[in-house]
C-alpha cells in the first residue's frame, strides 16, 4: 500500500512537471499561426514546404545537444550558473554549437537540394536559394536561441526544478516560433523584394560563415570539440536523412489538405510535444547514467514506467487541448468534424509517443555502453526521429479518418 502511494505521488509530481514544461508548446501554435498567415509566401517556392520541417528538426537537434549537455553539466557541477565568469568547458560548448550549426546548414542544404531535385524537379537557382535560406535561418536563430537555452537551464536549476525536464521542452517551442519567423521573413525578403533582398541574405550568410570558420580554427584542437564534432557528424547524417524524409511526408500532407488551416496551425506544436516527451525520457536517462544511478541495460526501461506514463499522459492532455483550440480558431463547430479531428490527433499521439519514448531510452543506453557521450546523440536523434515519426503518424491518421 505504501509502495503504491509512493509511485502514485511520483506519477503526480512527474505529470505536473511534464505538463508544466510541455504546456509551453501551446506557444507553438504561434509558429503554426505564422504558417497559416503566410501560406502565400510559402507558395512562392515549390520547395518551401518540403524543407521547412528539416530546418525545425536540425535546429531542434542542435538545441537538444546544447540543452542536454548544459543540464547534465549543471548537475555534475562542471558548468557554473554564470554567463560571464563560467568554466572553460562552457565556452568550448558554445563554440562547438557554432561549428555544428555551420556544418548542419551546409549538409541540410545539400540533402534538401538533392531531394527537391528528385521529387520536385528543382533547378540550380533553387539549389542556391535553398542553401542561402537554410544557412541564414540557422545562423540568425543561433544568435538568439543559444543564450535563451542557457538562461532557461540556469533558472530551472536555481529554482529547484529538473533542467532535464524543463529546458528542452521550453526552448524547443520558443525556437520553433523564432525559426518560423526567420524562415518566413527570409523567404519574403528573397522572393518579393528587389535584388537588395538577396544581397542582404548573401551578406548574412557570409558573416556567419567567416565567424564560424574563425571559431573553428581557434578551438578545433580541443579534444571536447573534436569528440563532439565527430560524434555529432554521425548523428547529423542520420538526422538530415530523416528530416528530408519528414519534409516529403509534410509535402504530401500539404497536398492532401491543401490550404486547410487547422493542421498547419497545430503542426509545430504537435511535433514539438512528441519530441519533448522523448527529450524528457532521453535527458533524464543520460543524467542518471552519468551519475551511475541507472544500469545501462535495455531492461532498465521497466524502472521508467512512472516517468514515461506521466509524460505521455501530459502529452495526451495537450493534444486534446490543441484540437479544441484549433477548432475554435478555425471555426470548426460541427460535432462530427470536431470528434474526427480530436481522433486524428489522438491516433497521431498514440503512434508517435509509444515509439519515441522507447527509442529515446534505447539510444541513451546504447551510446553510453559504446563509450560515447549520450548527450551528443540522444536529443539530436530523438528530436529528428520525433518530427519524422509524428509527421508520418499524422499522415496515417489523416488517411485513416
Amino acid at each position: 500500500m505504501v509502495s503504491f502511494s509512493f509511485k502514485g505521488s511520483n506519477f503526480i509530481k512527474n505529470y505536473g512537471q511534464s505538463l508544466l514544461s510541455l504546456s509551453f508548446n501551446l506557444f507553438g501554435i504561434l509558429a503554426g499561426t505564422l504558417l497559416v498567415l503566410n501560406l502565400d509566401v510559402l507558395s512562392l517556392a515549390k520547395w518551401s514546404f518540403m524543407i521547412f520541417p528539416g530546418i525545425l528538426s536540425v535546429r531542434g537537434s542542435i538545441g537538444g545537444l546544447l540543452s542536454g549537455r548544459l543540464s547534465t553539466a549543471l548537475q555534475l557541477g562542471t558548468i557554473r550558473v554564470s554567463f560571464l565568469k563560467n568554466t572553460r568547458r562552457f565556452y568550448i560548448l558554445i563554440c562547438t554549437v557554432v561549428i555544428l550549426t555551420l556544418e548542419s546548414s551546409l549538409v541540410l542544404g545539400a540533402f534538401s537540394s538533392i531531394f527537391t531535385s528528385v521529387f520536385l524537379y528543382t533547378s540550380f537557382n533553387d539549389f542556391i536559394a535553398i542553401q542561402l535560406i537554410i544557412t541564414a535561418t540557422l545562423g540568425i536563430s543561433l544568435l538568439i536561441i543559444s543564450p535563451l537555452t542557457y538562461a532557461i537551464s540556469v533558472m530551472s536549476f536555481k529554482g529547484g526544478l529538473n533542467p532535464d525536464v524543463i529546458t528542452y521542452p521550453i526552448i524547443s517551442t520558443v525556437a520553433d516560433v523564432l525559426v518560423t519567423l526567420c524562415y518566413v521573413f527570409l523567404l519574403k525578403l528573397y522572393f518579393t523584394t528587389t535584388l537588395f533582398g538577396s544581397y542582404a541574405i548573401w551578406i548574412m550568410c557570409l558573416i556567419f560563415l567567416v565567424s564560424a570558420l574563425y571559431i573553428t580554427f581557434k578551438v578545433l584542437r580541443e579534444s571536447d570539440v573534436v569528440q563532439a564534432v565527430r560524434e555529432f557528424s554521425l548523428t547529423l547524417m542520420l538526422v538530415v536523412f530523416i528530416v528530408t524524409i519528414t519534409g516529403t511526408f509534410f509535402q504530401e500532407i500539404s497536398r492532401i489538405i491543401g490550404f486547410k488551416p487547422e493542421i498547419y496551425l497545430l503542426y509545430p506544436a504537435v511535433i514539438d510535444t512528441v519530441g519533448d516527451v522523448g527529450s524528457i525520457i532521453g535527458s533524464t536517462t543520460t543524467t542518471k547514467l552519468a551519475l551511475g544511478s541507472l544500469d545501462a541495460l535495455p531492461t532498465s526501461i521497466r524502472s521508467y514506467v512512472v516517468e514515461i506514463s506521466s509524460a505521455w499522459a501530459a502529452s495526451i492532455t495537450l493534444f486534446i487541448l490543441y484540437s479544441i483550440i484549433s477548432c475554435i480558431v478555425t471555426g470548426i463547430t460541427v460535432r462530427t468534424q470536431v470528434m474526427r479531428f480530436v481522433s486524428q490527433l489522438l491516433i497521431t499521439n498514440m503512434l508517435a509517443v509509444s515509439l519515441i519514448t522507447s527509442l529515446s531510452f534505447l539510444i541513451a543506453v546504447f551510446t553510453y555502453k559504446r563509450g560515447w557521450d549520450p548527450d551528443n546523440f540522444v536529443i539530436p536523434l530523438e528530436s529528428a526521429l520525433a518530427d519524422g515519426i509524428t509527421t508520418f503518424a499524422l499522415l496515417i491518421a489523416l488517411k485513416i479518418l
